[in-house]
C-alpha cells in the first residue's frame, strides 16, 4: 500500500520538500527572491547604460551648440536677433581692453541700433556696395564705443565710481524734456524704439554706460580741473570772458574755448547751460558748471533774457584725458573679430 501511494505521488509531481511549513517558509521566500533577481539585475544594468548614454549625448549636444555659437559669432559674425539674445544671456567677449572684457552684447546692441536707423530712417539697402560700406563703418563705431564703455568700467572699478538709480532717473528725465515741456515716458520710449530699435531696458543700459563714462572722464582729467581753477581765479579780477580766455590760452597747457551762444530757448538741449544762464542776473557770471553732456566744464555769462529765451556767452574747458587714454588703449586692445577698415576699403 505504501508503495502504491509513493507511485501516485511521483505521477502527480507532488514533492514533500515543496510543501510550505513554518520551518521552510524562509527557504521558500529566498528561493522566490532569487528567481526574481535574474530579471531585476539586467533591467538595472540597462537603466545605468541608458543614463550614461543620455549624459554623453547631452554633453555632445552642448559641445556642438557651443561650437556652433562660437562659429556664428566669431567667424561668421552673425548679428541676428537670435545671436544678440544669446549674448545677452551668456556674457561672451568681443574684445578685451587692458584685461577688461568688451561684451559682445554691448557691441551688437550698438551695431544693430545704428543699422536699424540706416534701414528704417535713411532707407539704406545693406546689400549694395554703399550699404555694406556703411554697415562696416557702423561696426567700427560700435566697436570703438563698446571699447570706451569697457575701459570706463575698468577705471570705475579701480576708483569706486558708480551711477546711482537717482542719477540715472534724473538724466533720463532731462532727456525727455523738450521746448514744449516734458514728453511722457511711454511716448519717449516709443520714439527710441522707432528710431534706434531699443527697448526701454536697452536704452537705460546704454544711458547708464554713458553716464559712467562721463563720471570717469571728469574724475581722471586733472588738467581740465586745474584749468577750471585758473578760470575761477581769473574771474576774481574780470568778467570779460573773451579777454580772460585769450590770457589763459597764451599758456599752451591751459587751452580754453570762448564762444557767444546768442539767443536760444530756455529749455535748449545744451547740457544744462541755458537752464543755468536763466538763473543768472544780466552781466553776471556763473561758477564752474559741469555739463550734463559730459564734454567738460563751463563758465557762463548772461547777456540778456526774456520770457522764453536767453542770450549768453561762455568759456568751455574740454575734457581730453579720457579720449586720449581710450585711443591709446584701443591700439593695444585684443579683438576677437575682424572688422574691415572703411578707409582702406574706399581706397
Amino acid at each position: 500500500m505504501k508503495k502504491l501511494i509513493n507511485k501516485i505521488r511521483r505521477k502527480t509531481g507532488v514533492d514533500e520538500s515543496a510543501r510550505i511549513t513554518t520551518e521552510t517558509i524562509a527557504e521558500h521566500r529566498e528561493r522566490i527572491l532569487a528567481g526574481g533577481r535574474r530579471f531585476k539585475y539586467p533591467v538595472q544594468y540597462a537603466r545605468h547604460r541608458l543614463v550614461f548614454n543620455a549624459i554623453l549625448i547631452g554633453i555632445a549636444v552642448i559641445v556642438l551648440f557651443v561650437a556652433f555659437i562660437g562659429w556664428r559669432l566669431y567667424y561668421a559674425q552673425d548679428t541676428s536677433e537670435f545671436m544678440y539674445r544669446v549674448t545677452k544671456i551668456v556674457p561672451l567677449p568681443v574684445a578685451q581692453v587692458e584685461g577688461q572684457p568688451v561684451l559682445y552684447s554691448d557691441y551688437l546692441m550698438k551695431y544693430r541700433s545704428s543699422v536699424h536707423y540706416l534701414v528704417e530712417k535713411e532707407q539704406v539697402n545693406l546689400a549694395t556696395e554703399d550699404g555694406k560700406r556703411q554697415s562696416d563703418f557702423v561696426k567700427q563705431q560700435a566697436m570703438q564705443d563698446s571699447i570706451a564703455d569697457a575701459y570706463a568700467m575698468k577705471i570705475a572699478k579701480d576708483r569706486n565710481i558708480t551711477v546711482s538709480d537717482v542719477e540715472l532717473e534724473t538724466f533720463l528725465k532731462i532727456q525727455r524734456k523738450s521746448s514744449d515741456g516734458e514728453v511722457s515716458e511711454s511716448t519717449y520710449n516709443a520714439v527710441i524704439l522707432d528710431y534706434y530699435g531699443w527697448s526701454p531696458e536697452e536704452y537705460r543700459h546704454a544711458m547708464e554706460n554713458k553716464l559712467l563714462r562721463q563720471k570717469v572722464a571728469y574724475a581722471i582729467d586733472d588738467q581740465a580741473e586745474r584749468t577750471a581753477s585758473a578760470v575761477t581765479k581769473g574771474l576774481a579780477t574780470t568778467t570779460d570772458l573773451k579777454a580772460l580766455a585769450e590770457i589763459l590760452n597764451k599758456d599752451s597747457s591751459t587751452q580754453v574755448i570762448y564762444a557767444s551762444q546768442g539767443w536760444v530757448p530756455k529749455s535748449n538741449q545744451d547740457g544744462g547751460l541755458a537752464t543755468a544762464a536763466s538763473a543768472l542776473e544780466k552781466g553776471a557770471v556763473s561758477g564752474m558748471i559741469t555739463s550734463t553732456t559730459g564734454d567738460g566744464y563751463y563758465f557762463i555769462k548772461l547777456d540778456d533774457i526774456n520770457d522764453t529765451q536767453v542770450n549768453y556767452q561762455y568759456i568751455h574747458i574740454p575734457l581730453t584725458v579720457f579720449a586720449s587714454n581710450v585711443e591709446t588703449a584701443e591700439k593695444a586692445t585684443k579683438k576677437y573679430i575682424t572688422i574691415p577698415d572703411v578707409t582702406t576699403t574706399n581706397e
